[in-house]
């Protein structure tokens, strides 16, 4: 069923309104909290070398998980219907039986932006009214898919979308867990002050639902004497500010390019000691954003590790990690969405003198990818299919100071909604990095993005994307045993 563009840009708000609106209940709740233990720890006098409380078992909370994930549909809904009085939230039992109904399911016609990042970060919502209410990561999935299936049946008179569905879903949980990592590691349970206060609302901006449930636990702001609710992971962020040259339609950017500035920020979350059959121990999370002709932002990718398994040599390390992916593009020649799993490979090799390579390798399926096609289909101008994801790279670095890379990411996709065709995309990357003093370097990168698109019924597409980056890179927390995406 086709939605006009108003529509459209409601939906994608709807997850901003939603924070807003559980953010007004802080107040509330901060005034309850004083009053509150964690039931799930032991307190101890002041004066204990404990210092204050001792951890035991986190405590599952089913009712509050249910009721937030209602919450969770009603809340956004709510300010659809009665506040911005979309179509679409105009439901009825006429609607809610007519979309139970498999029969009646139909890919929709969203823009883009809404179907691959509004609705993978609604779904985190859902992820997270378990996550943060003490289960694990695969008891809390099942909640992603029940409000994904509940928003789509019953909260629009619409056709329920298998495209919303799988993003809601799949990309809820891949965004969900990576938000619920970030959140508990930003706030430290032992620092206090000023600084604690101001990692407590940092973390609920990065996650509402985990931020709203250490206000009902009795967590915000406690001192712990050696709380596991502190992650003591690893986390480097290399943040990157330059300029970068680029061009379209296969031409040269030192010919036809325009300089333009441009931001990067990369986390590295885990490292190579950590339990690998526990879900997202290593977490990559790239954001890139600059002047283009199209949108600020370019680029927001999440890789995070499902299980893996170590492999040790003399002078080199070796580990194979099943990861889940999210990815996002979109630059001046096209744009780019896709969730997918892949199996990798990642070795570590000491070379002679202070020679250290690194490589990677990766492939698996592509369980859902969007691919920009000039020729609409029905209003929509992107394709859906599954498909299939192949990376590959190498690193030589010496003596921590200067190092070379060489990094190719191809994937291809078979349309199964949209004009008959299918899709080739592929990147390469050269980056040179010097090292300077204390965390900064200066980087210097070459490559481009190219995407081709084959139809059965129209000419052939071949979009290209050079592109030129000369940055300077400030690294904090900075540490060998990272794994190097």
């Amino acid at each position: 069923m086709k939605a006009d563009p108003q529509s459209c840009t409601i939906k994608l708000k709807r997850c901003a309104y939603l924070s807003l609106v559980i953010s007004m209940t802080l107040p509330f709740s901060f005034s309850a909290r004083a009053q509150r233990y964690v039931n799930s720890y032991k307190l101890y006098p002041k004066d204990s070398s404990f210092r204050y409380l001792q951890p035991d078992i986190p405590k599952k909370h089913f009712g509050r998980a249910a009721t937030e994930l209602v919450l969770a549909e009603v809340v956004p809904w709510t300010i659809d219907r009665y506040i911005r009085k979309a179509d679409y939230a105009k439901i009825s039992f006429k609607t809610v039986g007519h979309n139970l109904n498999l029969n009646n399911w139909a890919w929709d016609n969203d823009e883009f932006q809404t179907n691959q990042f509004g609705h993978p970060y609604h779904g985190n919502y859902f992820f997270n009214t378990f996550r943060t209410n003490g289960y694990s990561f695969w008891q809390s999935a099942p909640a992603a898919f029940v409000g994904s299936y509940i928003w789509e049946t019953a909260a629009e008179n619409q056709a329920p979308a298998p495209n919303d569905f799988i993003n809601t879903s799949f990309g809820g949980i891949i965004l969900g867990e990576m938000t619920y990592r970030l959140s508990n590691k930003i706030v430290n349970n032992r620092s206090r002050g000023l600084k604690r206060q101001a990692s407590e609302v940092l973390a609920l901006l990065v996650n509402p639902v985990n931020g709203i449930n250490r206000l009902l636990d009795g967590k915000w702001g406690k001192i712990y004497g050696n709380s596991t609710d502190h992650d003591s992971s690893r986390l480097q962020v290399e943040f990157d500010a330059g300029l970068r040259n680029f061009s379209v339609n296969n031409k040269s950017p030192f010919k036809n390019g325009r300089f333009g500035w441009y931001g990067r920020i990369k986390l590295l979350y885990g490292d190579a000691n950590q339990n690998f059959k526990v879900p997202f121990t290593n977490i990559t999370i790239l954001t890139e954003f600059g002047q283009d002709d199209s949108t600020k932002l370019n680029i927001v990718s999440v890789y995070g590790s499902l299980t893996g398994w170590k492999i040790y040599g003399k002078n080199n390390t070796h580990l194979a990690i099943l990861s889940a992916n999210y990815d996002y593009y979109h630059n001046a020649a096209f744009f780019f969405g896709a969730q997918s799993v892949k199996m990798n490979l990642y070795s570590q090799v000491n070379l002679p003198g202070k020679f250290v390579l690194n490589t990677s390798f990766g492939l698996g399926p592509v369980l859902l990818a969007a691919v920009p096609d000039p020729h609409l289909y029905n209003g929509r101008n992107y394709d859906y299919g599954p498909g299939f994801a192949i990376n590959a790279g190498g690193r030589v670095s010496f003596d921590s100071k200067v190092s070379l890379g060489v990094n190719y990411r191809g994937g291809w996709m078979k349309t199964l909604n949209g004009n008959k065709s299918d899709y080739f995309l592929h990147a390469i990357s050269n980056e040179f990095i010097y090292a300077l003093l204390n965390g900064f370097s200066l980087s210097a990168e070459a490559g481009y993005f190219n995407l081709h698109g084959n139809y059965a019924d129209f000419d052939d597409t071949d979009k290209k994307y050079p592109y030129v980056r000369l940055s300077v890179r400030f690294i904090t927390g900075y540490n060998k045993s990272i794994i190097k995406q």
